[in-house]
């Protein structure tokens, strides 16, 4: 079988990327209709969200290495098939319980789709500027899914019904599988024989799900409850647990923990976090404003962050360019800045009688031009200098980290919002509440700034290549 151009891999990473990233947010502007079609209860609506996020972030891990020792000609598919069966699925319910656990599905085949993406990219790609324009596009094409999907939401939900936004995904998905079913090379294969660790993959993915699990809950319940701090401390004693298992017991590592010794590696997923906390909750907060306070319908919400959705594009595009000159370090301080600064004018701006254009469009374009610069350096950085066995690693750890950091940071902010609402929901008390949470964003998005300027690696403009993961592999396994 023949080699397919570089751009044909790149279009099929960028593709797959682009379905998995627009799922998580095209779901926003239609859950007041979900909830009215289905009949559910204010307390579990949320879940149509949570349910994809907790399932996503909880199996990431697993992912990545599954990418790694069976290879992306497996998992791709494998992912796809999921993926897609499970929006058929949710597209085609009558009850809330139904919707939840094909939303759980999604998620999981969205956690064994998303690693391979990176992967293909590195094993395609050499370190270098080719990689560097390569990832410039995954992470603008990742973030006009991010923005597109409360637009595309928005659209299907007005001019055809809730159920669209779910079964859009079907044809992107066969067109997908097709695709790679035909143009994966066979040295897309096996990454290298071994075994997973089972008792590693449980033990992250159970305290992954549980402290996720508590954060979510503490929305309704709030922290006191038992089962909300029982969650969160089962999840984070299963985490140490975990820890322990990697650093000594397991003899081949879902994460070997020498990969954290690169500052590339540690400081990039630090930096993700720290974004990912108040980015990934803004759909939904932003949705629910507009939808509450000003009472768009859906179709204006979604068209309500074509202003972000087209920064983000520029923003990633800009950063590939930019990154050439002046390194992944200062991009991503600079865009993380920029973000601060966007948040914290979006909190200033939210009001009952504030006009669209200077309270949110324009905020919104600040900040979304800011994430949108972060994301293709950070890719880089999490990336390079990772050796071929652990590209799926590498690339699990870094989206781990983003979905985990989205789940916190709605259930956060969401908590955050409704604490400064009040017992009284009017428009008024609603828009000081999501400014509050906004201001939150604000300054996550300002510690990110600081993390990456402290955490990152001081990388040579030219190359825009951090310091090599030097440290061996525990397995002893020889590369291919």
């Amino acid at each position: 079988m023949r080699t397919p151009p570089e751009r044909v891999l790149l279009g099929l990473s960028c593709l797959a990327v682009f379905i998995v990233i627009l799922d998580a947010t095209i779901v926003a502007v239609a859950l007041p209709d979900i909830r009215d079609d289905l009949d559910f209860s204010g307390s579990a609506l949320p879940w149509v969200v949570n349910a994809y996020t907790l399932a996503f972030s909880g199996f990431l891990l697993i992912g990545g290495r599954c990418a790694d020792f069976f290879g992306t000609r497996r998992m791709m598919p494998a992912g796809l098939v999921l993926f897609t069966l499970a929006s058929l699925a949710c597209g085609l319910v009558d009850a809330p319980g139904t919707l939840l656990a094909a939303r759980a599905v999604q998620g999981l085949g969205g956690a064994l789709l998303m690693p391979t993406t990176l992967t293909l990219l590195q094993h395609t790609f050499p370190d270098g500027p080719r990689r560097t324009r390569a990832l410039m596009v995954w992470s603008m094409v990742g973030a006009v899914g991010s923005g597109a999907g409360t637009v595309l939401g928005g659209v299907l939900t007005d001019f055809l019904n809730w159920r669209w936004v779910f079964l859009v995904n079907v044809p992107l998905g066969v067109l997908a599988l097709l695709v790679a079913w035909r143009v994966l090379p066979v040295s897309a294969r096996a990454g290298r024989r071994g075994r997973i660790d089972v008792v590693g993959a449980l033990l992250a993915t159970g305290g992954l799900t549980l402290a996720v699990y508590g954060t979510m809950e503490s929305v309704p319940k709030g922290w006191t409850a038992p089962a909300v701090w029982g969650s969160v401390a089962g999840g984070l004693t299963l985490f140490a647990v975990f820890l322990v298992h990697q650093g000594r017991w397991a003899r081949e590592p879902l994460v070997p923990l020498d990969i954290f010794r690169a500052r590339s590696v540690s400081g990039a997923n630090v930096v993700m976090f720290l974004m990912g906390l108040g980015f990934f909750a803004s759909p939904v907060l932003l949705s629910l404003y507009l939808q509450g306070v000003h009472a768009y319908s859906p179709l204006e919400a979604g068209l309500a962050f074509l202003p972000i959705a087209g920064t983000l594009m520029i923003g990633a595009r800009g950063a590939g360019a930019l990154m050439a000159g002046h390194g992944t370090r200062r991009i991503t301080v600079g865009g993380a800045a920029i973000a601060a600064v966007g948040f914290l004018w979006l909190a200033l701006g939210l009001g009952e009688h504030g006009s669209y254009v200077p309270s949110v469009g324009l905020p919104g374009a600040l900040f979304g031009l800011g994430i949108g610069a972060c994301f293709t350096p950070i890719a880089q950085s999490a990336t390079a200098g990772v050796p071929r066995e652990r590209a799926g690693l590498a690339s699990g750890l870094l989206n781990t980290t983003r979905q985990v950091s989205g789940a916190v940071g709605l259930a956060v902010l969401s908590t955050i919002a409704a604490e400064a609402t009040g017992s009284r929901p009017t428009p008024a008390h609603l828009a000081h509440g999501y400014a509050v949470a906004f201001a939150v964003a604000a300054g996550c998005a300002g510690a990110a700034a600081l993390a990456a300027a402290l955490a990152m690696v001081r990388d040579h403009p030219r190359t825009s290549t951090p310091e090599p993961v030097r440290t061996p592999v525990r397995t002893g396994v020889k590369p291919r």
